[in-house]
């Protein structure tokens, strides 16, 4: 069932975005499982973990900044296609079908980052590819357990990744707004990827630069998270490069500060609101921009004495809480933690003077500011 035409509309706000997101990605669930679920039990148990991963969980931050990317493109004045003409006039709800196809690529770069990661949970649950290997394990299949999930995994992801696809190219958006925005949608793919590359590397090669941190940032997250989702609500709606322009300023230091609160809340975030582990990139040893920034202070005195050699040492090897605790109190004394809360105040306020300078129509400037100053300070 569609979100009915006469509750959704062009001035929808973001706040209803989520639910009826939820709605249209469940509806294309359900046509999708009745389509081919047939082809065998593993692969409708695959779509039912896809869904239940899709559908149950997420902010879906992405989708709704496309939103307000449409808002600003229509209200802003920014529009340029003749929307008097049947082709071009742009139909709210084929607008939500296709921004909802963002939670698709979000299902996958997670599916996948998961099993980069090593991770054993995701939203407090266990993650897709331990989820595939617990079923491989409870029925003694043959081969190796963990194999077996982290190839279904991979699988599920790539699953997702042409569903966006196709939910997106077959949403009902007109010709015209499906050629303006083939282009930033194309990027937006090709960024998180490559964003996720970098991210592999930089834990690879051990890099301990602010600057290679926060290279991943623009890449994985902010572009991909704020900037590229407003930049094709926008081109859907054809708005003009100086509108796209302003957007994608506005949706980097948001999508930055966004990012630099994950890499607090990855070292101090609460378990059982995080939905992951204490201190997970301290476990995982995660080179984020606030423990490359905390070495660098180290090595400039700041803190305690050996700090370096213990957060080096330290990271992926602790376990316990105590030991967390222990890297934790280092990265304080840094200063570290206090140098990112300011970047993530300064991105912060950077974006919201731009949105109240960008004369993108009243409703949508409050709305954009009200989301931004609740991201950056989220605790989840």
């Amino acid at each position: 069932m569609s979100v009915p035409e006469s509750t959704w509309g062009l001035a929808s706000p973001l706040s209803a975005v989520p639910s009826a997101v939820n709605q249209c990605v469940a509806d294309y669930f359900a046509a999708s499982t009745q389509e081919f679920a047939a082809i065998g039990p593993q692969f409708a148990h695959a779509i039912s973990l896809l869904r239940e991963f899709t559908v149950d969980g997420g902010k879906r931050v992405r989708p709704m900044f496309a939103w307000a990317g449409i808002r600003a493109g229509v209200e802003g004045g920014g529009g340029s296609f003749d929307f008097p003409f049947p082709d071009a006039t742009p139909d709210p709800q084929s607008l939500l079908t296709a921004i909802s196809a963002m939670e698709f690529i979000q299902a996958c770069a997670l599916i996948h980052d998961d099993i980069i990661d090593q991770s054993d949970t995701r939203r407090g649950s266990p993650t897709t590819h331990r989820r595939f290997t617990a079923q491989h394990r409870e029925h003694a299949w043959a081969g190796e357990s963990e194999h077996y999930g982290t190839s279904q995994a991979i699988l599920t992801g790539d699953l997702a990744l042409a569903w966006a696809d196709d939910m997106f190219g077959m949403s009902g958006i007109s010709a015209q707004a499906l050629r303006a925005s083939r282009n930033p949608w194309r990027a937006m793919r090709t960024e998180v990827i490559a964003g996720q590359i970098l991210d592999v590397t930089l834990e690879a090669n051990g890099s301990e630069s602010v600057e290679d941190s926060l290279k991943v940032i623009e890449y994985k997250t902010a572009s991909y998270t704020v900037a590229r989702p407003l930049h094709i609500g926008a081109a859907l709606v054809g708005a003009d490069e100086a509108v796209v322009s302003t957007l994608r300023q506005i949706g980097q230091d948001i999508g930055e500060a966004f990012q630099l609160r994950d890499d607090q809340l990855g070292v101090f975030g609460k378990p059982e609101i995080t939905g992951k582990p204490s201190g997970d990139d301290l476990r995982t040893g995660k080179r984020t921009a606030l423990i490359n920034q905390a070495l660098i202070n180290l090595a400039e005195g700041k803190g305690v004495k050996g700090g370096v050699e213990k957060l080096r040492n330290g990271l992926g090897a602790v376990d316990t809480e105590e030991e967390i605790d222990e890297l934790r109190g280092v990265i304080v004394e840094s200063g570290a933690a206090a140098d990112i809360e300011e970047w993530i105040t300064r991105r912060s306020q950077r974006a919201i003077e731009t949105i109240r300078g960008a004369n993108l129509g009243a409703e949508i400037t409050e709305e954009m500011v009200d989301v931004t100053a609740k991201l950056s300070d989220r605790k989840y």
